[in-house]
């Protein structure tokens, strides 16, 4: 990160960048400014040169240069703001994004300076972040493809028979390939706000025994085990279901991932307030306090505490965003909760309808 108060250098031009006026909070004020003192200094010139009785004819240049010097060396401080936003912006367009403008007045042009420099933080950022998700993406695919390739070639050239064992890896390393570019576009769906919501209520006792039903067989090679609990019985969120199943079968998956062999996944759910609260919770290593706001972010997976030794691997790193994304257009939010062990993945949904509640912040 650069730092924020670096700025262009200013080779261009012999005055010096003297900014005396930056202390006023207007333009027009050091507009005003400027003229009462080119109008104060020709008429002091003036005087002095007929006070030394140097006559009309000598007077009258010197009061002209000496205002067009003062005219030149405040204005230059006033306008270098403007100046250095056109040679950042050039940079801008070259690719280079680490450039910023001084800016120490406090009227328009400072503003303007202020936000300029916003704006190219911002836009470092976002070219960051465009570089590291292309070289994730990169290495997201290259994995499963890698491991695919490898296997067809083995059978094509008769190292291995396509028996059952052999398909079913092939099928797996497809399928991860399926769900990474569905990851993907699904994020950008819901980035774009493209994506509307069929909110109806849904039965989350009955809803949350599917979505452990279709996660049994993600959980067979580990033998984990689910548990459902729901208070009341008959409780109800206003939600859009498909979209709902994908932030709990996504948080199912994690869990699972991260569970020891015969572990137990209890999800349980009850109201509070106008919200309601699901959680996810696993006897995995858990996620470390400090890196718990991480694992909602792109290709971000969240690490076991030092304490454990483990470290969480598997997966894309975009679950949990598009978890993260698909509750907040609920107008919900999810968190990771304290937890003594284990991993407390919590989710909160308004339990009214659109528009008529609020969640809890």
């Amino acid at each position: 990160m650069v730092d924020p108060g670096r700025h262009l250098t200013r080779a261009q031009g012999r005055l010096p960048d003297v900014r005396p006026l930056d202390r006023l909070s207007s333009i027009k004020i050091k507009l005003g400014v400027l003229v009462t003192l080119t109008v104060t200094l020709a008429a002091f010139v003036t005087w002095i040169g007929l006070y030394n009785e140097l006559g009309p004819s000598r007077t009258l240049p010197l009061a002209v240069v000496a205002s067009v010097l003062m005219v030149q060396v405040l204005a230059r401080g006033m306008t270098s703001p403007l100046r250095e936003m056109t040679a950042a912006a050039r940079a801008m367009a070259a690719g280079d994004y680490s450039q910023r403008v001084r800016a120490t007045s406090r009227d328009e042009v400072g503003q303007l300076a202020a936000a300029f420099n916003t704006m190219a933080t911002d836009l470092e950022q976002v070219d960051t972040l465009r570089r590291e998700m292309v070289a994730n993406v990169s290495h997201e695919l290259r994995t499963p493809v890698a491991a695919l390739r490898a296997q067809l070639e083995n059978m094509v050239d008769g190292v291995v028979e396509p028996e059952t064992p052999t398909l079913e890896a092939a099928l797996a390393q497809t399928e991860r390939l399926g769900r990474l570019v569905t990851y993907l576009l699904d994020l950008s769906r819901l980035e774009a706000g493209a994506v509307g919501l069929d909110v109806r209520p849904v039965p989350l006792g009955r809803f949350l025994a599917d979505a452990t039903e279709a996660a049994v067989p993600v959980a067979a090679d580990k033998g984990v085990r689910f548990e459902v609990t729901v208070t009341p019985e008959d409780l109800h969120v206003p939600a859009d279901a498909e979209r709902l199943h994908q932030v709990v079968a996504n948080l199912l998956h994690n869990a699972v991932r991260h569970s020891p062999d015969d572990g137990l996944v209890r999800l349980e759910a009850w109201t509070a307030g106008h919200v309601v609260a699901l959680d996810v919770i696993d006897q995995g290593p858990g996620i470390a306090p400090e890196q718990r706001r991480q694992v909602f972010e792109r290709f971000q997976r969240g690490n076991a505490p030092a304490q454990t030794g483990q470290v969480s691997t598997g997966g894309t790193g975009l679950g949990l965003a598009i978890v993260r994304w698909a509750v907040e257009l609920h107008g919900g939010r999810i968190e990771v909760a304290d937890s003594a062990t284990g991993c407390i993945m919590r989710v909160f949904l308004p339990a009214d309808p659109p528009g008529t509640a609020n969640v809890e912040r």
